[in-house]
């Protein structure tokens, strides 16, 4: 597309893009950074891979959904607020739709034939991030050094566990690469422009910390259940680091603990969520559903949904002003670098798991997501073709 494209059709653009992921992208969030990639960086190019590992270890190192504020800032970058908002919005909606349709009493994911899609698109899921880990391998992890780091990262990651796993190993990565990757100078690689001023960027700290401290001082003093949703949302959204599944022990403490959900719902609801595309945190549709329901559900749910997102955006557009100048510094370089590595590593991890474990059970698993593999690789089908033709066979090896 022309750099001199229109606002109102980069939105477009934009919108279409994510929805179509939203549609496609099963898998978690570690899939959906492989689906990004493969659309955002291999497809359309609209910034390279050093922009976009670079991006992915901030989102990363913050609170919140990693993958939906990669998407955000995409959406940011290229046709500006309105279109971080289509980015949000086209890849959150289509799951979210179907939760609160679950929360609301739809069958929706019952019976065989669902059943057998339902394996075949986390058959997908093994295809695509073995896909992504050989390609950010072969571009971040070039040297001995880094190789070593990744390696580090893919223990941490296995034997920790969880976010403290996650965010431990890209801390070493930093830690490792600052004295280990300087010296390589500054790699060329063209500013991606946020357009977020440092102005607005504090203002969104500012608006991050009042609400983390406001709200519960508000729900405190106020006898309103939509007060207190906001709050128990917003805190979920703001104490998680690594996203997904991490939310859970938060979201379950407080719902079910606090008598909104009994504990069927909510484990039930979480099955629903890991079966449809998109960001797990759609989960709070599904509970701020449950939570109001009849008339109020709706209502409920976009409360809920918005909530959960919010402090998780306002830390990226917080810090994105300050970004492009410290990745200009040598030593952040090696900072990055070793960050980048330790990215590979995490990715590779959980390629094993939970993507591998939970998918591939036997012989016909494991020849369904090669020939994922191959088809991305070596025939260069886009990913949502791959999802489709993954879900057919998932079908066909269930039956």
């Amino acid at each position: 597309m022309s750099d001199v494209a229109r606002p109102d059709s980069r939105v477009r653009e934009v919108f279409l893009a994510f929805l179509m992921l939203g549609l496609t992208a099963f898998g978690g969030p570690v899939a959906h950074l492989s689906y990004f990639r493969n659309e955002f960086v291999t497809r359309r190019r609209w910034l390279s891979e050093q922009d976009y590992a670079d991006l992915v270890a901030l989102c990363q190192f913050l609170p919140g959904p990693a993958s939906s504020q990669v998407g955000f800032a995409l959406g940011l970058m290229r046709a500006g607020g309105w279109g971080a908002a289509a980015a949000w919005t086209a890849f959150t909606l289509p799951s979210a739709i179907v939760l609160v349709l679950f929360a609301l009493g739809a069958a929706v994911m019952e019976g065989p034939i669902s059943q057998g899609i339902i394996h075949g698109l986390k058959v997908a899921a093994v295809a695509i991030v073995a896909h992504a880990v050989r390609g950010m391998a072969q571009n971040l992890c070039p040297d001995k050094r880094r190789v070593g780091i990744a390696l580090v990262a893919v223990l941490m990651a296995l034997l920790v566990g969880g976010s403290a796993g996650q965010v431990g190993a890209i801390v070493i990565g930093a830690v490792v690469g600052l004295f280990w990757c300087r010296g390589q100078g500054v790699p060329e690689a063209h500013d991606v422009a946020f357009g977020v001023s440092r102005r607005v960027g504090r203002l969104a700290a500012v608006g991050f910390g009042a609400l983390l401290a406001g709200l519960p001082l508000l729900a405190w003093a106020t006898p309103s259940l939509i007060v207190a949703i906001m709050d128990a949302f917003y805190r979920a959204g703001a104490l998680v680091f690594g996203g997904g599944h991490v939310v859970l022990p938060l979201l379950e403490s407080g719902v079910v603990q606090t008598g909104w959900v009994s504990e069927n719902d909510f484990l039930t609801g979480y099955g629903a969520a890991q079966a449809v595309p998109g960001p797990l945190f759609t989960f709070a549709a599904y509970l701020g559903a449950v939570i109001t329901p009849g008339a109020g559900a709706l209502m409920g749910a976009i409360l809920a949904l918005l909530m959960i997102f919010l402090p998780g955006m306002l830390l990226l557009v917080a810090v994105l002003p300050y970004w492009h100048g410290f990745r200009r510094l040598e030593s952040v370089q090696g900072v990055m670098r070793g960050a980048n590595a330790a990215v590979v590593g995490i990715l590779g991890a959980a390629l094993y798991q939970p993507v591998w474990t939970s998918a591939i059970v036997g012989p016909r698993e494991f020849v369904l997501a090669l020939t994922g593999f191959l088809l991305l690789g070596v025939w260069k089908l886009p990913a949502w073709a791959v999802v489709i033709a993954m879900a057919i066979g998932g079908l066909l090896i269930t039956l």
